[in-house]
């Protein structure tokens, strides 16, 4: 695993799940991810006024499934693009928007600083086992038969989804290396607010000569983020979910809110299946991750919730064990 630098306390890796970049309900045009990120952004420059340096990374989960939307209707027309580059396009487009409705908010603040989004590769193993029996769902439902038409014309792989539709499957191993860590370590140092790893970081394998190639995957991007955090020496690793805090028989009526967990709890709870695959057991275990590499702490919680939550009042706070 790899070891952060010297810890900063002030240097904060936030993750932005969907919530704050692109929440259900919404009919995804450009105005409505503007103004969404807008308020979002506005949390963020009040860290920044508290003294956080900040790194962000992003989820894309509606956005890339748009542009394989895009793709399998346009397929007769123009050659679909693989996923290493449609993961690529996914980082420039929000990223484009985030670091433009970012640095408005950081000058509405006070404390205006460039920001500067990071096409970002990362390495994963081209060995894992996880190409061999391609797992996530990527994408939206189809009948069996647009599916079979689809897969003839682009090669992809798709599945039955537990009866729902037909979706596209990918490998999702996880994240090795950070290839532009070093560039993104230089923009903090240099007083940047980079945007890096988006949508788990575009997935490459590294060749016997030290090339990279591009694959078709996806990476889990609470992993890639814990990974960043880590790689950066960032004191705070702060994920943004759609819920206020981590919670116990979540759904149930013996549902109840987590303040604090250590990382031997995290670790339990998890092996009891309290955390849901696809929901919360990945942040739990990019937390466990980031902790055992050696960072200081890990807080859990809504955009709606982040100011409470630094300031010891909400959320979930994940350190390690004494």
């Amino acid at each position: 695993m790899l070891q952060p630098m010297r810890t900063d306390p002030q240097l904060t890796v936030v993750a932005l799940g969907g919530n704050a970049t692109y929440p259900k309900g919404i009919r995804g045009t450009a105005e409505e991810q503007f103004e969404i990120l807008r308020r979002t952004c506005e949390h963020l420059a009040w860290m920044a006024t508290r003294g956080n340096r900040l790194v962000l990374t992003h989820g894309n989960g509606p956005v890339i499934g748009n542009i394989l939307i895009r793709m399998a209707m346009a397929s007769t027309v123009v050659p679909a693009m693989p996923m290493d580059v449609s993961v690529a396009d996914s980082q420039g487009g929000m990223g484009y928007m985030i670091q433009q409705s970012l640095a408005n908010a950081l000058l509405a603040a006070g404390v205006p600083a460039p920001v500067a989004s990071v096409v970002t590769q990362v390495e994963v193993d081209a060995d894992d086992p996880a190409f061999r029996h391609p797992s996530k769902p990527v994408g939206p439902f189809y009948t069996p038969e647009e599916a079979e038409r689809i897969a003839s014309r682009t090669g992809w792989e798709f599945r039955d989804d537990a009866g729902r539709g037909h979706r596209r499957v990918v490998p999702s191993p996880p994240p090795k290396a950070i290839v532009e860590l070093e560039a993104v370590r230089h923009l903090v140092a240099a007083g940047v607010v980079p945007i890096a790893a988006g949508g788990g970081g575009i997935p490459v394998t590294r060749q016997a000569d030290g090339r990279y190639r591009g694959v078709a995957a996806v990476i889990d991007k609470d992993l890639t983020g814990a990974l960043l955090a880590l790689g950066l020496g960032a004191g705070l690793y702060l994920n943004l979910t759609g819920v206020d805090s981590v919670a116990l028989d979540f759904g149930t009526p013996a549902e109840r809110p987590v303040p604090r967990l250590s990382v031997a709890e995290a670790k339990a709870h998890l092996e009891a299946g309290q955390f849901a695959e696809g929901s919360m057991a990945p942040k739990i275990r990019a937390a466990v991750q980031y902790l055992e590499g050696g960072g200081d702490t890990v807080i859990i919680t809504s955009l709606e919730r982040v100011r409470d939550a630094l300031e010891g009042k909400g959320g979930t706070r994940l350190a390690r064990d004494p």
